[in-house]
């Protein structure tokens, strides 16, 4: 007999399930802080794993395979883009707080500076080693092979939802129907910057518009 040939997707798709098991067994079996989570933990587990990939088995240029780039016009167009987004996710923040409690408790409750550059560097490292893994990696395999922008995106973002698991399961803050909500809007984050990914070419706004979302979700939500 002859043996199937594996195809790249199918082996970076295995490749992502071996790390997707690593951070379900991390997660359910080591509480460690969240600072340690995001700035330790998940470089480690989502970030590394994929230059190593990139590098030896793709063997390309990892900045330039992950559409990084750092031509100012881009980063400023990048910035921009993700401030128009992020304040989108900011209505829609104010007005579910408001017909939740009727009356806008994410002023009322705004954190101290340090508070709040602590929770603006956790959410940047948060959509950076996300976005590696889920757009400049998961994404763009599967569209490299499918070539239609909105299967892939919509494919890439049900795995991205499934990275979530772990975490909606372990942590008590979350109910119900704050897990029906999460599982909502990250689905919707994630087409959107799958989308935007694919048609700039560039990670930089996804990981900008993830940031931006993740700041709303701690002040308004948790």
């Amino acid at each position: 007999m002859v043996k199937e040939k594996i195809t790249p997707t199918q082996r970076a798709l295995n490749f992502w399930a071996v790390i997707l098991i690593v951070w379900a067994f991390y997660r359910a079996y080591l509480k460690m802080p969240e600072w340690f989570d995001e700035f330790i933990a998940k470089p480690l587990v989502f970030v590394f794993p994929v230059f190593y990939y990139i590098k030896n088995i793709d063997k390309k240029p990892i900045f330039e395979s992950l559409y990084f780039h750092f031509k100012p016009k881009i980063v400023i167009k990048d910035i921009l883009n993700s401030m128009f987004i992020g304040g989108i996710f900011l209505l829609v923040a104010f007005f579910s707080i408001y017909f939740r409690d009727k009356k806008m408790i994410l002023l009322n409750n705004f954190p101290g500076i340090n508070n709040f550059l602590l929770i603006f560097f956790t959410s940047l490292a948060t959509g950076i080693t996300e976005e590696i893994l889920s757009r400049g990696f998961v994404l763009k395999k599967l569209y490299e092979e499918s070539k239609n922008i909105y299967s892939s995106t919509f494919f890439a973002s049900v795995l991205f939802f499934f990275l979530h698991v772990p975490i909606l399961f372990v942590n008590p803050r979350i109910n119900g129907q704050m897990l029906l909500m999460f599982l909502t809007t990250d689905l919707l984050l994630s087409m959107i910057n799958g989308i935007i990914f694919l048609w700039k070419k560039s990670l930089i706004a996804p990981i900008l518009i993830h940031a931006f979302y993740n700041i709303i979700i701690y002040l308004a939500f948790i």
